[in-house]
């Protein structure tokens, strides 16, 4: 296969202000500090840090035909992505979110949903989009062609050709849970935050969480839990809860797709469970440290050796 991970789904760029207090009133201007662009979404942020970890990666999803387009193609090939299954969609702008990050690093956004409500994967583009050990699939809930009995199709067929399905989503609530739900039996490791983890299901904490989506297909579960770590449930009956480390936070734009390119590299490299975990949080804490949905990360020993360092919190 020509590619170590496929990551399909939902590409956006990112406009980070920080740190934002409040808009001014009227048209008066406050000054900040940092003003970035990045590429982000569940596929876009994925696939940038995945290629930074080391791996040969396939971009699949969506732009526009405008200047932000341009930027973002520009862009994920710098980092060596190959976007030779990127789609320009002509009549609609690219998916793009304006993020004004707080001193203490939450991020209010304002997003124009674009290309990716248009993006779709037909079968006439798997044989393309599954030439990879693991398919990644990112942002259900917000890829209305792709959404639903396409999603399942694609997931199963890859499932079918013995491909290690990844799954995360953005911005899922309840009102998404028959996206979401249908999609598990055929996916190897859910991915989403805890937050999101709970709004699906109506549960509360990660072990009953687990326990829900384990019995409705998926394979196994890793649930980022922020400053309180990240947890594992597998169907085989393995629970694992692997704390956070004690790092100061600058934007949490773009760690829980740091967590899945740290999770899927560590897949690739076939780490065991713990340090698998302790890798994908070592991605997310680099992440944390900076502004935009890619800082921090350098190469897979940076990362590494991050890993190895960072003080886990008592």
């Amino acid at each position: 296969m020509r590619h170590d991970v496929s990551v399909i789904g939902l590409y956006i760029l990112d406009i980070l202000g920080r740190p934002v207090e409040r808009i001014p009133d009227r048209g008066n201007v406050e000054f900040i500090d940092e003003i970035r662009l990045t590429v982000a979404g569940t596929a876009g942020g994925t696939v940038v840090d995945t290629a930074k970890l080391g791996l040969n990666s396939l971009a699949v999803g969506a732009v526009g035909d405008d200047e932000k387009a341009d930027w973002v193609l520009m862009t994920l090939g710098k980092f060596g992505v190959d976007i030779s299954a990127m789609q320009r969609i002509a009549g609609v702008p690219t998916s793009a979110t304006i993020l004004n990050v707080r001193p203490n690093g939450d991020r209010p956004a304002l997003h124009v949903r674009g290309a990716s409500d248009h993006f779709d994967v037909t079968e006439a583009d798997y044989d393309r989009v599954l030439d990879a050990p693991i398919v990644h699939l990112g942002g259900t809930g917000l890829l209305r062609e792709l959404d639903g009995e396409r999603s399942v199709k694609l997931l199963a067929e890859a499932r079918r050709r013995g491909r290690t399905t990844t799954f995360d989503l953005l911005g899922a609530n309840a009102s998404t849970a028959h996206l979401v739900l249908p999609l598990l039996p055929h996916v190897d490791y859910f991915m989403p935050s805890i937050e999101e983890a709970q709004d699906i299901s109506g549960k509360q904490g990660p072990e009953a969480c687990a326990e829900f989506y384990l019995e409705k297909g998926a394979t196994a579960c890793v649930f980022t839990l922020g400053g309180d770590g990240a947890y594992y449930a597998h169907r085989d009956g393995t629970r694992m809860k692997s704390p956070a480390y004690a790092i100061d936070v600058v934007d949490t734009t773009g760690c829980g797709d740091a967590f899945d390119a740290g999770f899927i590299t560590a897949l690739h490299h076939s780490m065991d469970l713990e340090t698998s975990l302790r890798f994908a949080q070592a991605s997310a804490a680099l992440v944390a440290g900076g502004l935009g949905s890619d800082a921090g990360i350098r190469s897979f020993e940076h990362t590494l050796e991050t890993m190895r360092t960072l003080t886990v919190k008592g």
